[in-house]
């Protein structure tokens, strides 16, 4: 094993608290950066956000040491009817790695644990996360079998394709939605290998059809 990945297995991911506030400008400063080199929605979110989650217990955090490398918090929609696990963000040089699973699967077991009876959904435009969430069980889905509450939608009005969404009537947008139902554990236990690796394809076609430049040609093709 190399020293980088050697350094790497020693990040730990944990359930954040009070200790960690003071990371709360990193964190929004990275989600910042990322945003811009993405060119996709993120959600932009407010210092005293990012610190109600990590003060409820509701947010995910990875050091390095005592150095930032990721971050991910979990809220509660439609009477804690549904949870979204939101905020992902891994820093550039700890990439390609496994962390982003990591913290995924931390904040999809602390959803399981705070909100056992609730559905867990999220939004994404990223493949990766797209492949990570197949593998937690999740599936894509319609918005409309998203929570309802204009709460969580109104956090869209800061994402930079925000107009797609209003333009469309909340129906679809560049992100791709992903639900998973506790409904299917029980099912899920008995699938077959293939029928996930269908499921993987169906999520890569997903993605490259939602993005910009192919989303904007179906569009101007719907206008005709």
């Amino acid at each position: 094993m190399s020293k980088e990945l050697t350094e790497l297995t020693k990040i730990s991911v944990q359930v954040a608290d009070e200790s960690h506030l003071p990371y709360v400008d990193t964190i929004l400063n990275t989600i910042a950066d990322a945003a811009k080199i993405r060119g996709t929605g993120i959600a932009k979110r407010t210092p005293e956000y990012i610190e109600q989650k990590i003060k409820e217990g509701k947010a995910i955090i990875a050091l390095n040491g005592d150095e930032f490398a990721g971050f991910c918090y979990i809220e509660t929609w439609g009477n804690k009817k549904f949870v979204a696990n939101s905020g992902l963000i891994v820093v550039e040089k700890f990439r390609g790695h496994g962390l982003a699973k990591r913290i995924k699967q931390k904040a999809f077991e602390l959803s399981r644990q705070r909100y056992p009876d609730a559905k867990i959904f999220g939004l994404t435009t990223g493949l990766a996360v797209m492949k990570i969430n197949s593998e937690l069980g999740y599936k894509p889905v319609t918005f409309s079998e998203l929570t309802n509450d204009d709460a969580f939608w109104k956090g869209c009005q800061s994402c930079v394709n925000y107009d797609i969404l209003q333009r469309t009537g909340r129906k679809h947008c560049l992100c791709t939605g992903m639900l998973y139902d506790p409904a299917w554990q029980e099912n899920n236990n008995t699938k077959k290998p293939r029928k996930k690796k269908k499921m993987w394809k169906l999520i890569q076609v997903m993605g490259e059809w939602m993005t910009p430049r192919v989303f904007n040609q179906k569009q101007q093709k719907n206008n005709k």
